[in-house]
């Protein structure tokens, strides 16, 4: 930006003498700003007045810009956190429309109106006018973020303009739900029940909290199933109401269930500590590999990738490319197979992963679901592959996709290996479907490696915002899994083997191995140290075996050794 250049000292004053003319001609009317919006400072400690798109806001404390609440919106991957409010406005009148915000890619605007944005992370006023139509009697004004960054923040929201005449802002919380049950256990889950709440606009959604969890928008229901839990373990549950206006009730009082007894940990034969490598069945300019090439360090492989089945939805099939075949000397799928067999003879496990950046699998019904799990148990058997990876990075459904999951175990049997290799802001919130389809299916689901790149900035497990590429945001995201709800022994660092590997987000073998450090015994880390270790962490998965040849091997030859000497 050209900074601005200094105005002649000879301008100076007959612009001073201009505004002294100007205080002599204008009569001693009052400026004072008038305030349209409903609940514009947040003070009253929850969204009152406002209605944020799938609960993805609320009124926080501890760092409003004045006052002790500002909004604190948080989008997802498919979400931009839009909060809005509807003021009575009159026609072919004028508003300027302010907001005090922070954050990345903030936007202020009114529907069929103008918009302003900004990134900041210190506070910082935006401001935008609109003229009402004609035939106006309402306005809608709105703050959202953008699609898949960190949550932004707001505070002391101004609507400055004649007043309208039209009916006022709903500001009356739902009663608050009562009879909240929590029964029908299994080593994973606790069915919850309560009665529905009252409003005279009609309930929009339920908030369920566990514990000291952040809430759960749960939909327009009064049952709700929480998965993805312990075994014989004792979760308390509290539950309230919001109505479209986002307006909510006070939780109703906590309710205890416990699970019933089970396994801990899925059985299966991988060692305690283990690197992940994917193989790619494509030639893109790194070296190109037959199963057998894989370095010896790579505990787990996962073959990029399954193909979409064009007959029938949420179906996969898997053939060996044929120019990468050309490429190997002609490698056949006799041969591809004998080297899976000849890897787990060696003690290895072999298996196909799903989706990838440009992958068109969607599995978002039942019969999706009953498609997919079919279709990947024919796969698996055909080339005896050990399990499947959900590598899904145009959106999952948590739902279906555990379906098709469970569908698929009870069928391979309990050897079957589940992974996952989530982005990094898949895993951002419990409320996020990846996540919930993780917690979802913990009893059977072997590890989530979390693609630690091409991501920017993120919120760590601390609430502090950390840059790609050092030792501080690998720890600070891989913590924000293991402190809500997954065991550390499902969780996996993943990281690019070389600068080619992936667009941004490659750090040295040592950053991943001090990662791996500070995580396990609190050793190497950087400016953050998480309050306690985790000792049982899986370990570190790459993008991918390809790209480490191409790269020497370092990360095999650093990283491997490290994750197989952790305690």
């Amino acid at each position: 930006m050209t900074p601005r250049s200094r105005r002649p000292q000879a301008a100076i004053i007959p612009a001073l003498l201009l505004a002294l003319v100007g205080l002599l001609l204008v009569p001693g009317t009052s400026s004072a700003a008038t305030n349209l919006v409903t609940n514009g400072t947040f003070e009253t400690g929850t969204l009152a007045g406002w209605s944020c798109s799938s609960g993805t806001g609320a009124a926080v404390s501890g760092s409003a810009r004045t006052g002790t609440y500002a909004l604190q919106g948080t989008p997802t991957a498919g979400d931009n956190a839009r909060c809005s409010q509807t003021v009575s406005v009159q026609p072919s009148s004028t508003y300027t429309l302010s907001a005090w915000v922070k954050g990345s890619n903030v936007y202020l605007g009114s529907d069929g109106g103008s918009s302003t944005w900004s990134s900041s992370t210190a506070w910082n006023q935006l401001t935008t006018t609109f003229t009402t139509s004609a035939s106006a009697r309402t306005a809608t004004i709105y703050l959202h973020g953008w699609y898949g960054v960190p949550a932004y923040q707001a505070d002391d929201v101004v609507l400055d303009g004649p007043g309208g005449t039209g009916p006022p802002p709903d500001t009356t919380a739902p009663s608050t739900p009562g009879g909240l049950t929590v029964g029908s256990p299994t080593s994973s889950s606790l069915r919850l029940n309560w009665a529905a709440a009252s409003d005279a606009s009609g309930i929009d959604h339920y908030d369920v909290v566990r514990g000291s969890e952040p809430a759960q928008s749960v939909g327009n229901v009064t049952s709700w199933t929480a998965t993805g839990l312990s075994p014989s373990t004792t979760y308390s549950f509290k539950v309230r109401a919001c109505d479209p206006s986002g307006n909510c009730s006070a939780y109703g009082a906590a309710v205890s269930g416990t699970t019933s007894s089970g396994p801990t940990v899925p059985p299966s034969s991988l060692p305690k500590h283990i690197l992940t490598g994917y193989w790619q069945n494509f030639d893109n300019g790194a070296a190109v590999q037959r199963i057998s090439d894989v370095q010896a360090n790579y505990d787990l492989i996962a073959v990029a990738f399954a193909d979409a089945d064009p007959s029938r939805p949420g179906g996969i099939t898997f053939t060996l490319d044929p120019t990468l075949a050309s490429r190997l000397g002609g490698y056949t799928a006799a041969q591809f197979k004998a080297d899976i067999a000849a890897k787990q003879a060696a003690g290895k496990k072999v298996i196909l992963s799903v989706g990838g950046e440009k992958g068109t699998i969607s599995v978002g019904t039942a019969t999706a679901a009953a498609n997919f799990a079919s279709s990947a148990l024919s796969v698996l058997r055909e080339y005896g592959f050990d399990g499947i990876d959900i590598d899904l990075e145009n959106g999952v459904n948590a739902q279906y996709m555990g379906q098709a999951l469970r569908t698929l175990h009870s069928q391979y049997g309990p050897g079957l290996i589940i992974a996952m290799a989530p982005q990094t802001i898949d895993m951002q919130s419990t409320s996020f479907e990846y996540f919930k389809l993780a917690l979802a299916i913990k009893d059977i689901l072997t590890v989530v490696n979390v693609q630690y790149y091409n991501s920017g900035a993120m919120n760590g497990c601390n609430g502090q915002v950390y840059s790609q590429g050092t030792v501080d945001f690998i720890t600070a995201q891989a913590c924000i899994m293991l402190q809500n709800g997954l065991r550390p022994d499902q969780v996996g660092l993943g990281l690019p083997a070389s600068t080619r590997g992936a667009g941004s987000g490659y750090v040295s073998p040592t950053i991943v191995n001090n990662a791996l450090d500070c995580l396990t015994k609190g050793t190497n880390c950087g400016s953050f140290k998480p309050s306690t270790t985790w000792p049982t962490l899986r370990g570190a998965m790459t993008w991918s075996t390809n790209w480490d040849a191409t790269n020497g091997n370092a990360f095999s030859n650093q990283v491997g050794p490290h994750v197989h000497s952790l305690p």
